[in-house]
Order: C-alpha cells, then structure tokens, then sequence
C-alpha cells in the first residue's frame, strides 16, 4: 500500500506570465491543453503529488503509450513506481476544477485524470522484481540490435555494471500538455532523490537512461533516403527531452511503426505528411541531469 497523497509543489515560469511560489508546499498551475478534436486551447489548473494506489491506471496508461507492445509488464511497472511513492510525481487534474465537471463517473475520473508521471526506477538494484529484469533485457535486447558497435558495448556496460548505478527516468504525460510542466516535475524528482539518498536509499545514480517518444514524416524520409541528404526534421513527444539528447553520452533510435501508438498533437489532413513513431535511447552522466534542467528552462523560454 502506498504512503497517502500528498500534493507537490508545482511551480513553473511561462512565456508570459511568472508563477509565485507560495509557501504551503503546494500550489496549482493553470496550463493551456489543446482540445484536438476541435482544436481549441482549454485552461486546466493542474496539481502535482506524489503516486497513490488510485492512479495505478492513470500510470499504466501512459507506460503504455511509451513502451507500446514491448515485453513490459506495465501493469507490474505502475504498481513498482506507486510502491516508491517518496520519489516522483503525478499531475492531475485540481479537484476544483474536477467539482465544475458535468462527469458523474468517478470511475472514469480515475483511470483517465492521471496527466503525467515523472519517477526513477533503478535498474540496477531489486533485480528480483520482474518488471526491472525485463527493463534490463529491453534495454539490451534493443542495443544490440539498433545501436552501433561501440554504444551497444558502452550500453551493455553500464548496465551490467551494478556498482554504477543507473537509473530510467519516466518523463511521461499527454502530448498536448506543454513542456514548461517538465521543469518542476524533473526538478521535484531531483530533490526527492536526495532525501532518498540522504536515507540510505538506492537513489544515488552513475548514470541515467531515458527512452524518448519522436516522430519524423514519412515522404521527408523517402525524399533524404534517395538523394542521401541529411537527417530529417525530428518532432519531439516531449519538446524538453531534446535537451536531454543534446547532452547525451550515446543515443540510439528505432522505429515503432508496425507498433499501435497514439498520434502526435493537431489536426492533420489529407496533405500533411504520415508522421513515423520511433523510440530514441538517451544515457548521459548523473552529474549532468542538473545542468539539463538549466538548458530546458532556457529552451521553452524562447
């Protein structure tokens, strides 16, 4: 049974507007979400708290959405995140604006309130669980067949290492939730990981890893592939992660296109180009993720 729900601040700078910190430890941030299907932006107060026993489909769904039909138990990897509650954060909906929905089902509400989850799951340690075995095997099983030479061994290293831990970072959430979020969200886990390590916890990471969602157009692919020209134009799920790429040690990528995935965020027609999935692999220094943080705050900023 996970610990009881505690809210978390949550305090972000948008383009236009500073967000103050109060000083209760928790306050709501006021996002704008685009309704896709009719293209209009709503305004969603959101609050951050830590994962509880409630939020177990909210979770699972979007550990779905990022590891697709990969031999996961998502299920198994939810439950693994909300048992760890003291580190990460849920966002969900505030419960004000909840009480003004027209929704009579609270069951409804539960499983599909979950916006984003942010955590660490060291793989390196608890190797009994199930779900941490299988993230140690995806992760090789899939350097070995997509990375180069050289990043597969360094992939295969590290984690095989267990004296240099590595940690994969969860950076989930709902395409049409802005990145701004990500910065209070990644700096919480950061400050949560501390306190763990501070306990005696397996918190303190070598190494992180993070598995990014990206699409690239299809007929822009054909055209580059044919004339060998250069990579082309990448579009991020998460806008922050290609910080995250930038500052990595080694990457690799693979297509998850036979795979069901849900859509990047907008309106497409006949005209626009198909959008590939694909998965990209990022392992970059513990020490690095900090100054990551700097970079992303400056990114959405322009």
């Amino acid at each position: 049974m996970a610990a009881p729900a505690k809210k978390r601040e949550i305090e972000s700078k948008s383009k236009d507007d500073d967000m103050n910190s109060g000083d209760s430890g928790s306050s709501d941030e006021n996002e704008e979400i685009v309704n896709d299907e009719e293209g209009t932006k709503i305004m969603v107060d959101f609050v951050g708290r830590i994962p509880e026993d409630s939020d177990f489909h909210g979770i699972k769904i979007l550990l779905q959405q990022l590891f697709l039909k990969a031999h996961i138990n998502v299920g198994a990897l939810a439950e693994y995140i909300i048992s760890r509650n003291y580190v990460g954060s849920v966002v969900k909906q505030s419960s004000d604006d909840q009480n003004d929905d027209d929704d009579d089902d609270e069951d409804d509400d539960d499983i599909n309130d979950v916006f984003s989850v942010t955590s660490v799951i060291n793989i390196s340690h608890g190797q009994n669980e199930e779900c941490v075995q299988q993230l140690r095997t995806l992760l090789k099983d899939l350097a070995s067949e997509y990375a180069t030479d050289s990043v597969n061994g360094l992939i295969k290293n590290i984690i095989e290492n267990d004296s240099a831990a590595l940690g994969l970072i969860v950076n989930e959430r709902f395409v049409n939730i802005p990145a701004d979020i990500s910065v209070p969200l990644l700096e919480n886990l950061i400050a949560d990981m501390k306190r763990a390590v501070s306990k005696k916890m397996p918190y303190d990471f070598q190494y992180y890893i993070l598995i990014a969602k990206l699409y690239k157009p299809k007929t822009t692919m054909k055209k580059n592939a044919k004339k060998g020209s250069e990579e082309p134009e990448i579009f991020w799920s998460n806008q922050e992660e290609e910080v995250f790429n930038e500052n990595a040690m080694c990457t690799f990528e693979f297509s998850v296109d036979k795979e069901s995935d849900t859509g990047v965020s907008g309106t497409w027609t006949e005209d626009d180009d198909e959008m590939i999935p694909y998965r990209r692999v990022m392992v970059f220094e513990a020490c690095q993720l900090e100054p990551i943080i700097d970079k992303i705050k400056k990114f959405i900023s322009h």
